[in-house]
């Protein structure tokens, strides 16, 4: 089904792939004669090396500084993205940016907050000549599809689903401040990535849908990291076999692999794709020459792809519904053993008890937002569906078309009716099934969901009051084919459908009639409107010579999520207050953590008020006595005193930077992991002053609630420090251990030395 190389492969004519082993030099000589090119060389033939150096600035292809042609964020980051902007010297956005409100649209939280955020983003872009989509009107990467991406070009959201590789546009999803830096007409600094090539031949069975390949690529190459931080590029004669919305619906998901962006060779397909979009002069073709090399190679035959579902909490934890039906007692009894991690044991967890009859029943059914609520996904789902009733018990079905020019087509073409006469409700164009903010499931309950994500709690079920729900990810059309089975779970290969395959008209009027587009005109006399949550940043102080430390928190699963750095759902409403937000942080994975780094914090602030720590925190005085046996300078006008967290593997999934701001304004000066799940999530730290350090794996050295001193730290950042000597402050005396930092830029030292990006920019100008 999927084979995974061990190491790199070239491409011969976007056809044929050899493998780069010892029997590579003798083959490409028989077929190329002696214009065999060299691996480097050839490296350079890839799609994503072509765009990548168009769009690099630094004149070295190893170092890239890059600038994008176009920016986008939605609702629950670009209030912190424009208020950092602001705070560093913003005037006008230098390059298109598109503000969409896709999450916190419902306004059903918090009283005027949501609302008030939406009339910021719009003032802002007036203001600052942007582009402002009203709420309902398309999530995020939809309209980003409909109305931005283009052939050859790059874009950088500040969402983690920011791909828009199957249009021939390199996108990718970061923190805010990256996007900051865009905005002062800074670069994206990145070591020259890995390219991974995914091969594809054959084409997909009747039933099977974009997820099914999606989920069955995550499940290969997440847990090994095969392509963490590199670029997926897609080629092979099985790309022509898709439709341009197939390949959109596998490209939204490999974010979940962990990569740092995709793109795919284009085709007729998506000439006519953009053709129907009105947009025909932003398409380009794109292939790779003719000997290409990758430095990883997955090949994927389509036809023995079949209907997946990633169970609970992970969109890698991937089986075939056939294998699940199959051994369902089995895997459901490993689900709740992996929960039992997940969930820290704070709840009782069970899936055995949704067994009816020997078969899996499912109380939800969600097709939604910028994975599912595509316009083929619908329409498959709506022919599956027809004449069936989802009938009058447990199990619902909600369908989110993912911008409203969908929605127009589907009510033209009977298929919202259709949907809507089986049972099935249809809503607006809206995220929040695929963060917490929608559709949560009751107690206990079981949702599958054609959306990205399937994280502990990222329903919106809330750990702490003892809830607990779980989401696994399907296909829209195996999802219809249980929401026709009335709630059992079925895969689309099992039922009889007759796919309709309308064709799709694309109608701009609704955009042209509510989106505000300042066509890149600023207009500086406008006000911005300020509701009573939207707060500016803190101040935040410039990185110490010496260096106190609590470890606040210790988390020793596998991989923590973003999610569980700073949950989503409801909490994000207060995403334009860093304090209110930063109150949740950590909240379902350790609810004492706030008490504790609040505490330490108190000695931080006695010192910038001119006042001894000791008297706010007298538990340093033990502390220091032991540091000063050592360091008897140490404390006299020189010393830091915050926060920091460990976790094995921190990071994982979005790439909201409050899962880092929060931390910084409750006084964190670091986190220590044995590595980082995402570039982004590494950036993010980095961006708001915090050391992202290393620390080997195996015993640690220290526990929740133990000292660190770190001597001569800003010292060691400003001399290029790639190791740092720190001590364990025991009863017994000081310990010594070393903490690792990889590479950093010298910009991103610089940052790191002025405590975060907006006192790098202030000082700057």
């Amino acid at each position: 089904m999927i084979h995974v190389f061990e190491g790199g492969a070239y491409l011969l004519n976007g056809t044929e792939v050899i493998a780069d082993n010892q029997d590579a030099p003798a083959i490409l000589k028989s077929k190329l004669g002696d214009q065999v090119p060299t691996k480097e060389e050839a490296a350079k033939e890839t799609i994503a090396y072509g765009i990548l150096k168009d769009h690099n600035t630094s004149g070295n292809m190893e170092k890239l500084k890059i600038k994008f042609d176009k920016l986008t964020s939605h609702d629950i980051t670009f209030v912190g993205i424009i208020q950092t902007a602001r705070a560093s010297g913003l005037e006008k956005f230098p390059i298109p940016y598109v503000l969409t409100n896709c999450h916190n649209s419902l306004c059903a939280v918090g009283g005027t907050i949501n609302e008030d955020d939406h009339m910021f983003g719009l003032t802002c872009a007036k203001k600052y000549g942007g582009v402002y989509v009203p709420p309902h009107q398309a999530v995020i990467h939809q309209y980003a599809r409909e109305m931005l991406a283009a052939g050859g070009k790059m874009i950088l959201g500040s969402d983690s689903h920011t791909r828009y590789g199957a249009l021939g546009t390199m996108a990718m999803g970061e923190g805010g401040p990256e996007l900051v830096k865009q905005l002062l007409s800074q670069t994206y600094d990145i070591n020259m990535p890995g390219v991974v090539g995914v091969y594809l031949t054959g084409k997909p069975i009747p039933g099977v849908g974009p997820q099914d390949v999606a989920l069955a690529i995550i499940g290969e190459v997440f847990a090994n990291g095969y392509v963490n931080n590199k670029v997926m590029e897609f080629v092979g004669p099985g790309v022509e076999n898709l439709s341009a919305d197939f390949r959109i619906g596998i490209d939204v998901m490999t974010t979940e692999t962990t990569c740092l962006s995709s793109i795919w060779k284009t085709d007729n397909e998506i000439k006519d794709w953009y053709d129907i979009h009105g947009r025909s002069e932003d398409y380009k073709e794109l292939n790779p020459g003719s000997v290409a090399y990758y430095d990883g190679m997955i090949t994927i035959d389509l036809s023995t792809i079949r209907p997946m579902i990633a169970m609970p909490f992970h969109p890698s934890n991937t089986y075939t519904i056939e294998e699940l039906n199959a051994n369902l007692m089995d895997i459901l009894d490993d689900c709740e053993k992996k929960a039992l991690v997940s969930l820290d044991g704070q709840v009782e967890f069970t899936l055995k008890d949704k067994v009816r009859n020997g078969k899996l029943y499912v109380e939800q059914g969600i097709i939604a937002g910028c994975a599912g609520g595509g316009f083929e996904n619908i329409c498959d789902a709506a022919d599956i569906l027809k004449g069936a009733s989802i009938g009058p018990d447990e199990f619902t079905l909600s369908v989110y078309p993912a911008s409203t020019p969908i929605f127009m087509e589907l009510v033209k073409n009977g298929k919202a009716a259709a949907l809507m006469e089986t049972g099935a409700i249809i809503k607006t164009a809206f995220c929040g099934p695929c963060f917490g903010a929608g559709d949560t499931p009751c107690h206990n309950g079981l949702s599958i969901r054609h959306s990205t994500r399937n994280f502990p709690n990222r329903e919106g079920s809330k750990l702490q009051n003892g809830q607990i729900a779980s989401v696994a990810l399907m296909d829209a059309r195996s999802i219809a084919a249980t929401a026709a089975n009335k709630g059992y779970l079925t895969a689309a290969t099992d039922v009889d459908a007759n796919f309709s395959h309308p064709k799709y008209f694309f109608d701009k009027t609704i955009y042209e009639n509510r989106v505000f587009d300042s066509k890149g005109v600023a207009d500086p006399s406008v006000e911005i409107k300020f509701g009573p949550n939207i707060k500016d940043w803190p101040a935040m102080p410039a990185l110490p010579e010496n260096m106190v430390l609590k470890v606040v928190s210790e988390i020793h699963d596998p991989v923590t999520t973003t999610d569980e750095l700073i949950p989503s759902g409801e909490t994000s409403s207060y995403r334009s207050n860093p304090l209110g937000l930063a109150e949740f942080a950590l909240s379902r994975k350790d609810p004492a953590y706030v008490g504790r780094a609040k505490e330490v914090q108190k000695a931080e602030k006695a010192i910038e008020a001119g006042q001894c720590p000791l008297d706010v925190l007298p538990e340093l005085k033990p502390v220091m006595e032991k540091i000063q046996t050592l360091y008897p300078e140490a404390g006299k006008g020189n010393l830091g005193i915050g926060s920091t967290i460990f976790a094995v593997k921190p990071g994982d999934g979005s790439a909201r930077e409050q899962a880092a701001s929060c931390q910084k304004v409750l006084g964190g000066w670091a986190n220590i992991a044995n590595e980082y799940a995402t570039k982004r999530y590494r950036s993010n730290l980095i961006n708001w002053g915090m050391l992202p350090f290393i620390i080997d794996k195996g015993e640690l050295p220290f526990t929740n609630g133990d000292y660190l001193f770190l001597p001569d730290v800003r010292k060691a950042v400003e001399e290029k420090a790639s190791e740092f000597e720190a001590y364990v402050v025991k009863e017994d005396g000081l310990h010594k251990i070393t903490l690792k930092m990889g590479e950093i830029t010298d910009d991103e030292r610089e940052i790191i030395l002025k405590g975060c990006l907006i006192n790098f920019n202030r000082i700057e100008k």
